[in-house]
C-alpha cells in the first residue's frame, strides 16, 4: 500500500504568487530522504484563511485519504497565523507533545520559537501536524518529531511507514 502524504503550505503571499513557496518543497524534501516505504505527495498551496485550512486539511484526511498532513506557516502569533486553530477545529484529538518537543528544538536555534503555536492532532486515520515556515525550521522539527509519527500513524490505522535510519530513526515498542 502506497501511504499518501499531505503537505500544506498555508501563505497569503505565495498562494498568490508574490514569492516563491519554500517551505512546501522543503517538506517534501526531508520525507523523501526520511522515507524508504512508498509514498506519494499530495500538496497544496493555500492563503492564510481558516476556512479555507479546515477545508484543505478534512480534504487531505477524508478525501484523499493521507494518512500524515504536514503543514507549514500560519502559526505565528500573527492576525493572519491561523493554522492552529484551523487545525484543532478539525481534529478528534490533539497531541500537544509534538508542538512541545518542536519548540524545545527550536528554541535551542532561535529565542522567537516561544512565538510559535505549532500543534499537532488526529482527525480519523490522519495525522496532521504544524511546522514553522522557515525551511531550516522544518528540517529541525521534522527530525525531532519524525521518530514517533510512524508509531502514530500505526496506532490510528494507517499505513506501516519505513525510515531511513542514517535520517531519522522510527521507534515502535518492541513486539513480545
Amino acid at each position: 500500500m502506497i501511504a499518501k502524504i499531505g503537505f500544506v503550505t498555508v501563505s497569503d503571499r505565495a498562494s498568490t504568487g508574490v514569492y516563491q513557496d519554500l517551505g512546501g518543497p522543503a517538506m517534501v524534501e526531508w520525507i523523501t530522504k526520511a522515507l524508504t516505504s512508498p509514498w506519494q505527495a499530495v500538496s497544496r498551496l493555500i492563503p492564510d484563511d481558516q476556512p479555507t485550512i479546515e477545508a484543505t486539511l478534512r480534504d487531505l484526511a477524508d478525501q484523499d485519504g493521507c494518512c500524515l498532513i504536514l503543514t507549514t506557516g500560519g502559526t505565528g502569533p500573527a492576525k493572519r497565523d491561523v493554522t492552529p486553530e484551523a487545525t484543532e477545529a478539525v481534529c478528534e484529538k490533539m497531541m500537544p507533545g509534538f508542538g512541545e518537543l518542536m519548540r524545545t528544538e527550536s528554541l535551542k536555534v532561535v529565542p522567537t520559537a516561544i512565538l510559535s503555536r505549532q500543534t499537532a492532532g488526529i482527525r480519523g486515520a490522519s495525522l496532521i501536524v504544524n511546522l514553522p515556515g522557515k525551511p531550516s525550521a522544518i528540517a529541525d522539527c521534522l527530525a525531532a518529531v519524525m521518530p514517533a509519527i510512524p508509531y502514530c500513524v500505526d496506532l490510528i490505522g494507517g499505513p506501516f511507514l519505513e525510515t531511513d535510519p542514517a535520517v531519522c530513526q522510527a521507534f515502535r515498542p518492541k513486539q513480545k
